[in-house]
């Protein structure tokens, strides 16, 4: 697979990257089959984190026997203070059975508050200077859901490497961050190309993320077959066409602006709603058979029906959704779509 230059790391790293989020979801045999499937295909360069339950660990297992120049391992802390910061550093090195990590992220700095604890005295960016200086980690990064925040990070000089939501939908860092990084040299990798699962056709996600050739993105890929067929239109670079754009502005429009873009960052629930299983009632309902849909769609539904409207998860959405409001939206949806179905 083609390689490219990672801004000023220096990196050469695959044209994609292999994200880590669900491979959690499955075991550890299998996990480690994707991975070494995607270091077979030509990738390079695995993303993952601290906080994504056992996805280090299968990673690292993935990797074992492997010379560590073949591969470039990117992860993340969402410590605050620089004590927390050490500590899920060193865990994240012994799980992946690593001496050093190439790129560490402070990982979803997404106010202002969150930017002020880390750069504080004390604060987590001063463990991760710490950790590039002792040798734990080759470059520092950032992550954030938040334009201007990043914008912000990225002018500030500290950073080699950003990470940010980009994808046909999700493109807000278009026109500022994807240029800015350019211009800065920064690393960018695209985060939920494929809109954190919502985004069901992976060819026009790819045809579109391929025309920028200064972003890495990082689909979360937890079977063989999905694996192959990013690979396989990463290979061949097909154009985007006319009919694509077309496409493109109808699901914009389809979508809107209040889409919730299945981070999770809104839980943990005080009712144990679902919350992005239930805003996504409409996509289940177009990708499945009706009664199948239901059945799925069910369960999450009633326990919306229990939202007290405390707005917890409002306060903690990074895209700053009217979660309750979008929730009772999603529950007349259902009830719709269950009338109809008799």
């Amino acid at each position: 697979m083609e390689k490219l230059r990672f801004g000023k790391t220096e990196l050469a790293v695959s044209r994609i990257a292999l994200g880590g989020i669900p491979i959690m979801r499955v075991s550890k045999a299998e996990a480690v089959k994707v991975v070494r499937e995607a270091i077979g295909l030509g990738i390079n360069f695995i993303d993952t984190a601290h906080v994504y339950a056992d996805s280090e660990e299968k990673i690292g297992e993935g990797l074992r026997g492997l010379r560590r120049e073949d591969f470039v391992i990117s992860s993340k802390s969402p410590a605050n203070d620089k004590k927390a910061f050490n500590e899920h550093l060193d865990l994240s090195l012994k799980r992946l059975g690593l001496d050093y990590i190439d790129i560490y992220h402070l990982h979803n700095i997404g106010s202002e508050a969150r930017r002020d604890a880390v750069l504080a005295p004390g604060g987590a960016f001063e463990g991760l200077q710490e950790a590039v200086k002792a040798g734990k980690i080759r470059f520092p990064a950032f992550s954030s859901h938040s334009l201007p925040i990043a914008l912000e990070l990225m002018k500030s000089g500290l950073f080699s490497v950003v990470q940010f939501p980009f994808n046909y939908i999700d493109h807000d860092a278009e026109k500022e961050a994807i240029p800015l990084a350019k211009k800065l040299d920064l690393g960018f990798i695209a985060m939920k190309p494929m809109g954190g699962g919502l985004l069901d056709n992976a060819g026009l996600s790819f045809r579109y993320l391929l025309q920028y050739d200064s972003i890495i993105p990082d689909p979360g890929i937890e079977k063989i077959e999905e694996l192959e067929e990013i690979a396989g239109i990463v290979e061949k670079k097909p154009p985007l066409t006319a009919k694509d754009r077309e496409e493109i502005e109808k699901l914009r429009a389809e979508f809107g602006p209040s889409w919730c873009h299945r981070c999770d960052y809104c839980q943990p629930c005080p009712q144990g709603i679902p919350i992005s299983a239930v805003l996504g009632a409409r996509s289940n309902a177009k990708r499945f058979d009706p009664a199948l849909s239901l059945s799925m769609i069910g369960p999450a539904i009633a326990k919306a029906r229990e939202c007290l409207d405390c707005r917890d998860c409002m306060k903690r959405c990074p895209y700053h959704l009217e979660i309750p409001k979008l929730l009772g939206e999603s529950i007349a949806f259902w009830d719709n779509l269950h009338s109809k179905a008799g």
